[in-house]
């Protein structure tokens, strides 16, 4: 079944098994961590051709686009992030489109423990992406509804951080669906369990200073902190969120917030 006609199907399914999230993900409290989906390794006959591709440099593309049209989602993944990107290729956001929607039509209903589910999740995730923006003179325009259903799959059936960050997005600032910040929050609270560092910063900024849920600084210092470890140099946000926090806490809220860290850091290790 084609991804754009099962979406529809299933966006009940996504909603229902959204809402038995936990109460405590609101503010991102300790909660029984999903399963984590395996390394993806790369299907028969893949790997091979990409070892040869890598020692053959001018040859990389062709064998990226032979493996491709063979129907294999690692090299439908990396050809359609080197169109989206401009890497080693003209820069082509309806070809990268076209290769994710390949993987998305192909392997929807794959198993979340799948070999090649990683990429699949991302693969929703970089349509949905795509459909928040549209691609300029081209078949794909805005359209925040799919949007919403696809980081809604990729989030519920597959578990992805960043699906649920992005979804978490849409909720609070009403995009694509009727605005919901406590849904939104138990989003946030869902992809900082599992290390996505922006939803971490988000959900540390609302608990922080109280917006839209109740006042909790020192943990929201402490997923601040956590965020801002993982931060890019282009994320300036994150860290002047942080900064404005610490300079705000007390030294109670301080000393909780570490004593928060520590006990994350060795359930982490755990």
């Amino acid at each position: 079944m084609r991804i754009f006609e099962r979406i529809i199907f299933v966006a009940f399914a996504v909603s229902a098994a959204s809402v038995v999230v936990p109460a405590r993900a609101f503010d991102g409290a300790p909660v029984n961590p999903d399963a984590a989906l395996p390394v993806v390794s790369a299907m028969p006959g893949t790997t091979a051709s990409m070892k040869k591709a890598a020692a053959k440099p001018d040859s990389s593309l062709t064998a990226l686009q032979y493996a491709a049209e063979g129907g294999h989602p690692i090299a439908q993944w990396k050809l359609g992030r080197m169109y989206a990107d401009g890497n080693g290729v003209a820069q082509d956001d309806l070809r990268a489109f076209e290769y994710f929607s390949r993987i998305a039509n192909a392997h929807a209903e794959d198993s979340p423990s799948a070999p090649q589910a990683v990429i699949v999740a991302n693969a929703f995730v970089a349509l949905g992406r795509y459909y928040l923006d549209g691609i300029p003179n081209s078949k794909v325009k805005v359209d925040t509804e799919r949007a919403r259903e696809m980081f809604s799959y990729a989030a519920s059936y597959f578990g992805n951080a960043d699906a649920q960050y992005d979804l978490a997005r849409l909720y609070l600032k009403g995009i694509g669906a009727p605005r919901d910040a406590k849904y939104g929050a138990r989003w946030l609270g869902l992809a900082a369990q599992k290390g996505q560092h922006q939803a971490q910063a988000v959900l540390g900024q609302m608990l922080f200073n109280g917006e839209q849920l109740p006042k909790q600084m020192a943990r929201g210092l402490m997923w601040l902190t956590l965020a801002r470890d993982n931060a890019s140099p282009e994320e300036s946000w994150i860290r002047d969120s942080y900064n404005k926090a610490i300079s705000k806490a007390s030294e109670d809220d301080r000393a909780m917030a570490l004593q928060m860290l520590e006990i994350w850091v060795q359930g982490k290790r755990d």
